[in-house]
């Protein structure tokens, strides 16, 4: 089995999916537990996909300028900072550690 396959497989399964989420009655989709878990679940994956490009250069785990940039958006939105001033704080600490400090 080629990549390609793998890529036609999951695209169907995908497709699969995707169709048969029409056929599940709306009474199942506005439950309250099922509407909590999908917002979980939401947030663990972003979560998650923020880890990886963060932490992850290739296979190996590195700290450099984007970790204390995660850091202080992380405390900064905790503070409820608006999200501007959070995007430009982090962007710049990074660039500043980028520049001035020689972080990778």
């Amino acid at each position: 089995m080629t990549l390609w396959h793998i890529v036609l497989i999951a695209s169907a399964l995908c497709l699969t999916l995707k169709v048969a989420g029409y056929y599940v009655p709306a009474s199942v989709v506005e439950s309250p537990g099922i509407a909590r878990s999908a917002n979980t679940l939401t947030v663990g994956l972003l979560a998650a996909l923020v880890a990886v490009q963060t932490l992850a250069v290739g296979q190996n785990l590195t700290l450099d300028a984007r970790f204390p940039a995660l850091l202080l958006a992380g405390t900064l939105y905790a503070l409820r900072v608006p999200f501007i001033v959070v995007v430009i704080a982090a962007g710049a600490l990074a660039a500043g550690g980028r520049a001035l400090l020689g972080w990778a």
